[in-house]
């Protein structure tokens, strides 16, 4: 197993300063937002020189691009908005390759209007699918025709928000090119952290085979941030990892949801619970 790092966990002005902050940890292997770029997350256009910039930097630096953030909010309920990120994502999804990676991340979204981490009632409303649904096949036609795997993540705040809804995901849009990120963190919260180990070996029963990357960061219970460096929190990590090397997961751990001054604590830990688990 090899750790990773979320690109935005550096803030720097400029890429060159990231990776170069990325590399003073003796990480390689990063999953990259366009925001380290000096550009918006989803720009709305993706030049041959922006991309010329990312690819060149990461190889003189030695970096290896393990995936890409088009991160947006997949049902927000204003329709306008919706269409215009659909469009930002399938640009970028048209890109990855081209800046080094064919492996793009998604937020499957929720119907808050301002913050698409945030749960709402009506993620659970036979609406919110449809229109997620909607969202992914307009995106899979556009990865399927570059050979680029999506990656949606179970998270409690969004309208894919368990193991369950996952699985009946994948099956119903049946592509091959349409894939789980795992992230053991976000299948709780802080106020439902009960029977961890046994939705944690279900989660791996339903969609263990599925996963693409795995994520680590921690759960907090009763603090102000739910979400925290890994090696922090209460995640059931012994069961986290004994299930990805069960299910014989060979790619890289990403760290993320944590400080630059973090960092070297949290690939310690991670380490010695990989090695131990």
């Amino acid at each position: 197993m090899e750790i990773g790092i979320f690109s935005r966990t550096f803030v720097q002005p400029t890429l060159t300063q990231v990776v170069e902050s990325i590399a003073r940890h003796q990480l390689s292997l990063v999953h990259f937002n366009f925001k380290s770029a000096e550009v918006e997350s989803l720009p709305e256009t993706i030049t041959d020189d922006l991309c010329k910039y990312i690819r060149e930097t990461f190889d003189t630096a030695h970096m290896q691009m393990t995936s890409i953030s088009a991160t947006f909010n997949a049902i927000h309920p204003d329709k306008a908005h919706r269409e215009d990120f659909t469009s930002r994502a399938c640009q970028l999804i048209e890109r990855a390759r081209d800046v080094g990676t064919s492996l793009v991340s998604l937020c499957t979204g929720t119907r808050d209007p301002s913050n698409m981490w945030r749960r709402h009632p009506d993620n659970n409303k036979p609406e919110a699918w449809t229109d997620l649904v909607s969202t992914l096949k307009t995106l899979l036609s556009v990865a399927e025709r570059n050979k680029v795997t999506l990656g949606v993540e179970p998270e409690r705040a969004n309208v894919i928000n368990s193991s369950q809804k996952t699985r009946r995901l994948l099956d119903e849009l049946e592509s091959d090119y349409l894939k789980v990120i795992i992230d053991g963190a976000n299948l709780f919260d802080s106020s439902e952290c009960a029977d961890m180990q046994a939705v944690l070996e279900q989660t791996f029963e339903l969609i263990g085979t599925d996963i693409v990357l795995a994520h680590a960061k921690d759960l907090m219970k009763d603090s102000g941030s739910e979400f925290q460096a890994a090696g922090t929190g209460e995640l059931d990590w012994a069961t986290y990892f004994r299930l990805l090397k069960s299910n014989r997961y060979d790619g890289p751990l990403i760290l993320h949801n944590l400080k630059e001054s973090q960092v070297a604590d949290s690939i310690k830990f991670v380490r010695q619970t990989w090695d131990a688990a």
